[in-house]
């Protein structure tokens, strides 16, 4: 079993930043996929971003240019950092590690961002 604890969210006004960090209890590298995904009130998860074992990402069209993702595989870790940001942006974000130990999701972190 592996445990995914992400943390950094908060209240941030529309235009300012957040740093969203995601630690694993066990190595990383063993997930061919880790990655971002978030909920907002009333509407289905979303996937925000996804970085392989090999460091190739895939953003959501909502956050390219905003958003960057990346991984510390000694550290157990994967970051989001999140620029720009915007009211649509509110949710609880999650992080997601995928692979052959199996599928593992996070408690969420809550971001609002106010107009």
């Amino acid at each position: 079993q592996v445990q995914l604890v992400e943390s950094g969210g908060g209240l941030v006004q529309a235009g300012g930043s957040l740093r969203l960090s995601c630690v694993a209890s066990a190595s990383i590298w063993r997930f061919n996929t880790m990655g971002w995904y978030r909920q907002a009130p009333g509407k289905q998860r979303e996937l925000v971003v996804l970085i392989t074992s090999g460091g190739t990402t895939n953003y959501a069209d909502s956050v390219k240019g905003r958003f960057a993702v990346s991984r510390d595989n000694a550290k157990k870790t994967i970051y989001l950092q999140m620029n720009s940001l915007k009211p649509g942006d509110t949710a609880v974000y999650y992080c997601n590690a995928n692979g052959s130990p199996g599928n593992y999701w996070g408690q969420g972190t809550q971001v609002t961002v106010s107009s």
